[in-house]
């Protein structure tokens, strides 16, 4: 193994099964103050997507990046929480017929197959509310200054100019909404750093702002957020590519069926590997800028560029 990399898994495995529990409590019965009560079939889903497994890798990041900093753990645990629920949320209404139409997430029936379409878009809606309620705990950070921070960011990277907006891209050239067209790579890598950078992106930026890092800092993370992002992509198009459903665990084959715009289709499976290769350089040079042994997140960099579900 590469430098790093079994404390790598020892730690992406302790991050997964940590938020998990923490996801297990905060989407319990009970109620917090003002809830007058949590509807049984909808809470029901919303733990269904959101402890249906999966590698946890966003909370992950703010907990290694936090840690970097000096963050209480528990404190970059509820953050990463929040953000593992907008994840979920994304997913499930990614899957939707209306949206990508997918069976099987995780290796399981997705949330309309397993409840109702109308049940899923409520449990996603819910779960992204939800992590907005959670960010805003005291838990999360002493000072409301960085909550506010948090929350703000996080609804950009999610929302019209993030996530959101990038899969309204994603839809148009498709041909959703008038002719089909075949975007430049430029447009391709804007929008995919948008429907799956940001968050990303994100992830590694609240361990720089839990743990009030100077701008050279945060700055640093950005740069390796967006190099991970942009590979976490690249390599999902080529799981979609060239992986079997058992393997990655979600239907495959299906970009290339709907016409989407990918830079693995654009470029082609040898030039999309280079950029891989470029973009884990690209993380290693941003770390460097770092004074504390960041050997974990660049052995996530090589996972994120490397893997194969």
């Amino acid at each position: 193994m590469t430098d790093g990399e079994p404390e790598f898994r020892a730690r992406l495995d302790a991050a997964a099964a940590d938020t998990d529990a923490l996801l297990d409590e905060l989407l319990s019965e009970h109620r917090e103050h003002g809830e007058l009560q949590r509807p049984a079939r909808l809470l029901e889903a919303m733990r269904y997507a959101a402890l249906g497994g999966g590698k946890r890798l966003r909370p992950f990041l703010v907990l290694e990046t936090s840690a970097l900093f000096g963050v209480p753990r528990g404190h970059a645990l509820r953050a990463g929480a929040a953000l593992e629920c907008v994840h979920c949320y994304s997913l499930v209404h990614d899957d939707l017929p209306a949206m990508d139409n997918d069976d099987l997430r995780r290796g399981q029936p997705t949330t309309h197959k397993a409840f109702d379409e109308a049940t899923a878009i409520l449990a996603g809606d819910a779960l992204l509310t939800f992590a907005f309620d959670v960010l805003a705990r005291d838990e999360v950070h002493p000072n409301a200054a960085v909550r506010v921070a948090l929350i703000q960011a996080l609804a950009r990277a999610a929302g019209i100019g993030g996530m959101a907006g990038g899969q309204m891209l994603d839809l148009a050239a498709e041909g959703r909404f008038g002719p089909r067209r075949t975007p430049a790579a430029a447009d391709i890598a804007t929008l995919q750093a948008m429907k799956t950078g940001a968050l990303i992106e994100y992830a590694c930026r609240a361990g720089a702002m839990l743990g009030e890092a100077g701008t050279e800092a945060a700055s640093a993370l950005a740069r390796y957020g967006r190099a991970i992002g942009e590979a976490f992509q690249i390599a999902d198009d080529l799981i979609d590519l060239e992986s079997d459903s058992v393997t990655a665990g979600k239907t495959t084959g299906k970009d290339a069926a709907a016409g989407k715009a990918t830079l693995v289709a654009t470029l082609g499976r040898d030039a999309a590997r280079a950029r891989l290769s470029t973009l884990t350089d690209e993380a290693a040079l941003a770390l460097g800028a770092l004074p504390q042994d960041t050997s974990v997140l660049s052995a996530a960099a090589r996972f994120i560029a490397g893997r194969r579900k």
